[in-house]
């Protein structure tokens, strides 16, 4: 009888150790979550404001916070936001890596007005 006891907890003890594997696999196997940096832009007439003013190379999402009375886009490394009504936000999500790259907003004038920099990919 003391074999059968040993048997029923050694296989206990197997049935956890397998369910543990289980579920570290299962997490192994899931997809890890992308985390990226995240700059809030903040448009007004005639500039723009980075926080923060750099990122770590990756992928970046650039909020877009118009608090003028223009619509406004923001251009870099030659994607394009939507154009931003006056009191909206929109995103732009690029993969960037280290060095600089300008910005702009391209509607007609503004760039020329101010509303451009470089921003800087560590």
């Amino acid at each position: 009888m003391h074999s059968s006891r040993s048997a029923a907890r050694l296989a206990s003890a197997l049935a956890v150790a397998v369910a543990a594997l289980a579920l570290a696999g299962a997490a192994l196997a899931a997809p890890a979550h992308r985390t990226g940096t995240t700059v809030k832009v903040t448009a007004t007439e005639f500039k723009f404001v980075l926080s923060p003013s750099t990122a770590k190379a990756g992928s970046i999402t650039f909020t877009i916070v118009n608090k003028g009375k223009l619509a406004h886009d923001f251009a870099i490394a030659g994607k394009k936001s939507a154009l931003i009504q006056p009191g909206k936000t929109g995103k732009l999500t690029v993969t960037l890596r280290a060095g600089s790259y300008p910005y702009k907003c391209t509607v007609p004038g503004h760039a020329a007005a101010g509303m451009k920099g470089t921003f800087t990919v560590k």
